[in-house]
């Protein structure tokens, strides 16, 4: 991740992103965890998934948006936008 380093994504559990067949989710990163929702749109020739996420950051509420798309087999690049917070490019590797 571009904005927190890998001690404090990888903090509570191992930071994940799941996305599931009906667009809907969840991740966590470090101390904060949400739901998703979304939708796969066409970007550039590629298919992106956008969304919208509301959840907690050590018990506070956290919203936001986020893309996630594949860079190649098994590794997705992506964003999380904090709303009035943070931004953070990330890449993911399949587990």
């Amino acid at each position: 991740m571009e904005q927190w380093d890998e001690d404090y994504f990888n903090m509570e559990v191992q930071a994940y992103i799941d996305v599931l067949p009906d667009n809907l989710g969840n991740f966590q990163f470090g101390l904060i965890s949400a739901q998703l929702h979304g939708r796969t749109i066409d970007y550039a020739g590629k298919n992106r998934f956008e969304f919208t996420f509301e959840g907690n950051d050590e018990g506070e509420p956290v919203n936001g948006y986020g893309w996630v798309m594949y860079k190649e087999k098994d590794v997705i690049e992506g964003e999380f936008r904090f709303h009035l917070g943070d931004s953070s490019y990330f890449v993911a590797r399949k587990a």
